[in-house]
Order: structure tokens, then C-alpha cells, then sequence
């Protein structure tokens, strides 16, 4: 497992963090109890296991959404 900590543009509204738990949780390979978007910092952790999504398609879910990745950090879990 791998563990990201992705850095998004501000968070406007509270909304945003339902809608990106939700496109994360349908991610394959993305498990699902550690995906936490964290409203203040405008951030996203999340546990994935790369053999089955890569960092880019988390950040592509993201974006599809309408939420700039600014950068993200990929470390073992």
C-alpha cells in the first residue's frame, strides 16, 4: 500500500469534501476507510495500492471535479 497526501487548491465549501470522498471511495485500489479530505488545509490523504491505480488517476478524479492538484506526496503506507 502506498500512502498520498495530495495538496489541492483552497476548499471553498464543505460540499467539496463529500463529493471528493465520494470519487475517491469508487477509485479501484483506493481503500476506502482512509480516504480523508481535510476542509481547513484543503488537503486529501489517502491509503491506494499501486499495483492497482497510480497516483495520476487519483489526481485526475480530483481534478475531473473541478479541484486543482497543486502536488501530491506518494510515500509507503
Amino acid at each position: 500500500m502506498q500512502k498520498a497526501v495530495i495538496n489541492l487548491e483552497t476548499l471553498t465549501c464543505p460540499s467539496c469534501i463529500q463529493k471528493i470522498e465520494n470519487a475517491l471511495k469508487g477509485l479501484s485500489g483506493v481503500e476506502k476507510d482512509s480516504v480523508e479530505v481535510m476542509f481547513n488545509s484543503s488537503r486529501v490523504k489517502a491509503e491506494f495500492n499501486s499495483e492497482v491505480t497510480t497516483i495520476e488517476a487519483i489526481e485526475k478524479a480530483i481534478e475531473d471535479l473541478g479541484y486543482p492538484v497543486i502536488r501530491s506526496r506518494v510515500k509507503a503506507a
